[in-house]
């Protein structure tokens, strides 16, 4: 007699979007793996659950494309079940249901529990800090909170992830200990807003005092600062990021525009006036750090005498990093409310003319980088080069070290001292110092 074999599910989870989600869709991953699962990042699979980003239109497009691009295979016998999760589910669910209704189940950002139990798990509350990372295994992201109070009129993150909730450090250093287990060595602490944290649990800004307990985990080497919100920025991080050399000197900082009268209508509660010297302020706080930002052009009302102010003020800022999008008119934010005038090509132009300007300023900058020595971590191997980062460089956005592979070995994930002997406008080119 023959007995029907029970087909093993292989569950794929594919992320889309921001390090928040790849921090979410670790999360997911470590509780299925805990309930035995078998579960794998973006390969094949005949489950699959799509983290959806639905931050901006193009972040929405690509979301839909990728649902639709697996109904595909569903309907060709390919995968057996589909679910959806993340943030377009969470701020579209009833639209996707009756748009894509052969979706097999849709959840939003809190649904954890009531997605593992429908991929046939449970949700263990004990697994603090138990995550499969996908990111390679020198760095992982420590989302430190979740949720963002601030009022900004062009931002749906609110809608889709609720109110600012920090984690408490105690669990924090837990998760920080078990990364470095695992041989994680940089920490990429993320949050809507940094800025924020602590303010909730502790009833007052703590980033401070968390980078403190951080610091002192065994194996950590970097802990890196992503996404502080400038007004209110709790300035004794600074004096611990001047005294501890665990702590990059790096901070991302996204300032969005610089005119007061859009600073105003983006409900950004600060000035051209106090951004200008809050920045100076780091610089004098913490010589030679580098500040990474972002900014949006063609918001609602941005008038050619704004544009030409903002970009006035980057060719003076100097910014070491920068990173420039053009405005999303997302509905049910505040600015949705005000004609979306700036024509989409006008939106590019604006933005092109930034890069410009900043890339020109990189080229300068890392010019004068040309016979220094960095301590540079060796993220991975591509064609001839080992590619790594200094302290001052995030993964995926920042500029790279290349060192070539033919006449050196290096092995990934480690550190090494590397004098830098050419640069280009995002990429330095060195040699490693024995």
């Amino acid at each position: 007699m023959r007995t029907k074999s029970l087909k093993k599910n292989k569950i794929n989870v594919v992320t889309l979007g921001c390090s928040k989600n790849v921090y979410d869709s670790e999360v997911l991953m470590g509780q299925l793996k805990a309930s035995g699962k078998e579960v794998v990042h973006e390969e094949e699979g005949n489950v699959v659950v799509i983290n959806t980003c639905g931050f901006i239109n193009n972040a929405k497009e690509e979301s839909v494309n990728t649902i639709l691009e697996f109904m595909q295979k569903k309907e060709a016998g390919e995968v057996d079940k589909v679910f959806v999760t993340g943030c377009l589910s969470e701020r579209y669910k009833p639209d996707l249901q009756k748009e894509i209704p052969n979706v097999d189940q849709y959840f939003g950002t809190t649904e954890l529990p009531q997605l593992l139990k429908a991929l046939g798990a449970d949700y263990k509350h004990e697994l603090i800090g138990e995550r499969l990372t996908t990111t390679p295994k020198n760095f992982a992201y420590l989302k430190i909170a979740e949720g963002c109070d601030r009022p900004c009129s062009f931002c749906a993150i609110p809608l889709m992830r609720g109110k600012h909730k920090s984690t408490p450090i105690e669990d924090l250093v837990i998760e920080a200990e078990k990364l470095a287990a695992s041989g994680v060595k940089e920490l990429i602490l993320i949050a809507q807003d940094l800025t924020y944290y602590g303010l909730d649990l502790y009833k007052k800004r703590n980033l401070a005092e968390l980078l403190e307990a951080l610091v002192k985990v065994e194996g950590i080497e970097w802990i890196r600062l992503h996404y502080a919100f400038p007004t209110g920025f709790p300035m004794d991080v600074l004096e611990v990021m001047n005294r501890e050399e665990k702590v990059c000197n790096y901070i991302d900082i996204p300032l969005q525009h610089i005119s007061d009268h859009i600073l105003k209508s983006m409900r950004r509660g600060t000035t051209k006036e106090k951004t200008t010297k809050l920045l100076q302020e780091f610089r004098k706080a913490v010589p030679g750090m580098t500040i990474r930002t972002t900014l949006i052009v063609g918001y609602p009302g941005e008038t050619e005498e704004d544009f030409q102010e903002l970009k006035q003020w980057v060719q003076e800022m100097r910014f070491e990093r920068l990173g420039c999008f053009t405005y999303s008119h997302e509905e049910n934010t505040h600015a949705f409310n005000l004609e979306d005038d700036v024509p989409e090509e006008v939106k590019q132009d604006r933005a092109n003319e930034i890069m410009e300007i900043q890339s020109q300023i990189s080229w300068e900058l890392n010019q004068e980088k040309i016979g220094q020595e960095f301590k540079v971590v060796i993220d991975r191997k591509e064609g001839n080069y080992f590619v790594g980062r200094t302290e001052f460089d995030s993964p995926d956005v920042d500029n790279e070290v290349l060192i070539d592979a033919s006449t050196t070995y290096l092995k990934t994930g480690e550190f090494t001292k590397v004098k830098i002997t050419d640069a280009a406008d995002f990429d330095l080119y060195g040699e490693v110092v024995v």
